[in-house]
């Protein structure tokens, strides 16, 4: 079931690099940014609401705290960098960049997880660094 989750993630990232492109032209990337957060915002508390899930946060440890900010940090910067890419590119070169990130996960996932390096796991990351070279060159 997972997989589908992650094609779904997947469609809707790339309709947010198309809407994105076309959101933002003429307009300050840092305040395209603010807005697409507070909707965001909205849409999540929306669900945890809807679904009655805000019992929950009671059970967060300082642990999970820590590294939620910390995921919250990195998913602002990634935006406002994100935003400003697509303002002075193409969707076809920063699309694929960003996308990157799917290497750089594989490899933190190694150092800091002790995830196992698999094969697959190397060779789709070649191939996803490969790919992004291709298209950008």
């Amino acid at each position: 079931m997972w997989w589908i989750y992650a094609l779904l993630s997947a469609l809707f990232a790339a309709l947010t690099a198309i809407f994105a492109k076309i959101g933002i032209k003429g307009v300050d990337t840092n305040v395209a940014t603010a807005i697409r957060t507070v909707v965001i915002l909205i849409v999540a508390w929306g669900i945890v609401l809807f679904k009655g899930s805000q019992g929950s946060i009671g059970a967060l440890t300082r642990t999970n705290w820590t590294f939620i900010v910390l995921s919250g940090l990195a998913t602002g910067l990634s935006w406002i960098f994100y935003f400003k890419a697509l303002q002075l590119g193409e969707v076809s070169q920063v699309a694929p960049v960003d996308k990157l990130s799917v290497a750089l996960a594989i490899v933190l996932s190694v150092v800091f997880l002790g995830e196992p390096l698999t094969w697959k796991n190397a060779a789709g990351a070649l191939l996803i660094i490969s790919g992004t070279l291709v298209l950008i060159f």
